[in-house]
């Protein structure tokens, strides 16, 4: 057996980042930046209002009670064609242009209108207040993403802010998945005996999507080595990784295994984890000089889900251009009930649910059943706790999670 950090090394070290693209900033929320965005305009672009009121001259309003003369009003989108001068003003909505002469905006709750050309500012005025600079928030020149950089829902207003209508992007991953199994049933018919509902693929399907990849789900393979294979070779020109479900066991004799060891350079690992010890990693090569990595998971859905959380995942976002966070956050958490386990060489995957305390800690305890057949006790679980081995853990220690939500 391996260790967890030496696959990961294998796996994640034998994957790079594919080829960047240019991608519509609309398009980039979940996405990384290839190379430097440098900002070419102001935002804002221009000296605005932050609120309704009224534009004045600071010096005109040193004490509450002034009355003004009101010029006219001016709207988000139109600029005023008159100077303030000393005693007037003008009435002002949000985001329009200050007007040349006023350094200070006064609420429109603390005005008293007059008439429609006479206002009374019950408050002092101080210069800038209220005010939206130019390039307040971004300045002509600045570098605002750097290479590397993730971009949010967020970050798309401020491309689209500048102006930054396409971006050098790492794409999204077309992700190919795919599993065998005569004993599985897709199709929601009556189950005959021997057979159980397939959910390996329709789970690691959301996991695949929710990593940021486009799934191209080839469903049930039938043990067929000449389809099979010609399954892959075509769908390897289409997609930029495989993740295939189940025959990666050392007593496997899966036709995806055969299949794989004969068309691709393969690594059957076994780790010294529970669940999910055996895993495969290997490269197919395309007709057109492509290398497309696959990660082989094992059968049992929890294996299946913990192996893509350690091994697949990472390495998937890597190819996306991410550098950090790769794996997904850990904390240090507190044992709220026992947590048993025999020893036998390996760090065990518990499923658990955290919660914070009053105390400032996560808390956890087990979801229940811990086989690596039983899904059910997973979907209940936010973290997964390393148990080292050994016989588990007592009440009040400490345990490292990594957070699943």
């Amino acid at each position: 057996m391996i260790s967890l950090v030496e696959a990961q090394e294998i796996v994640i070290g034998g994957c790079e980042p594919v080829a960047p693209v240019i991608v519509d900033c609309q398009q980039m929320s979940g996405r990384v930046v290839a190379q430097d965005v440098v900002a070419t305009e102001f935002i804002p672009p221009f000296d605005n209002t932050a609120v309704d009121g009224f534009a004045v001259r600071a010096q005109d309003v040193t004490t509450a009670g002034v009355e003004l003369e009101v010029l006219g009003v001016i709207g988000a989108g139109h600029v005023a064609s008159y100077e303030i001068g000393a005693g007037q003003s003008a009435r002002i909505m949000t985001g329009a242009p200050m007007p040349r002469g006023a350094d200070a905006v006064v609420m429109i709750e603390d005005a008293t209108v007059l008439s429609p050309t006479r206002v009374q500012i019950n408050k002092p005025a101080r210069v800038g207040e209220a005010i939206r600079k130019i390039g307040e928030d971004v300045r002509a020149g600045d570098v605002v993403f750097k290479s590397g950089a993730l971009i949010n829902s967020a970050g798309i207003g401020v491309l689209a802010g500048i102006n930054a209508r396409k971006v050098m992007s790492y794409p999204k991953l077309r992700v190919a998945m795919l599993s065998t199994g005569d004993e599985l049933v897709i199709d929601g018919s009556e189950l005959k005996p021997g057979q159980i509902r397939e959910s390996n693929l329709t789970m690691l399907s959301a996991m695949i999507a929710a990593t940021g990849c486009e799934v191209i789900n080839l469903g049930i393979i039938e043990d067929d080595e000449q389809k099979l294979e010609a399954t892959l070779r075509d769908v390897a020109q289409r997609c930029d990784a495989i993740v295939t479900s189940g025959g990666v066991g050392q007593g496997d004799f899966d036709v995806v295994k055969i299949v794989l060891s004969r068309i691709a350079e393969m690594q059957w690992m076994q780790m010294a984890i529970k669940p999910a010890k055996p895993f495969a990693f290997g490269k197919l090569a395309t007709s057109d000089a492509r290398v497309i990595p696959i990660f082989g998971l094992p059968g049992n859905p929890v294996s299946s889900m913990i192996s893509f959380e350690l091994l697949a995942r990472p390495a998937l976002r890597k190819m996306m251009g991410h550098t950090k966070n790769l794996m997904r956050p850990t904390v240090r958490a507190i044992v709220d009930a026992p947590m048993k386990r025999k020893q036998d060489g390996k760090i065990h995957f518990m499923r658990v649910f955290g919660e914070f305390g009053d105390d400032g800690r996560l808390h956890v305890r087990d979801t229940g059943p811990q086989g690596s057949h039983q899904l059910a006790s997973t979907a209940l679980a936010n973290g997964l706790a390393l148990v080292p081995d050994g016989q588990g853990l007592a009440i009040g220690a400490e345990v490292e999670v990594m957070m699943l939500a």
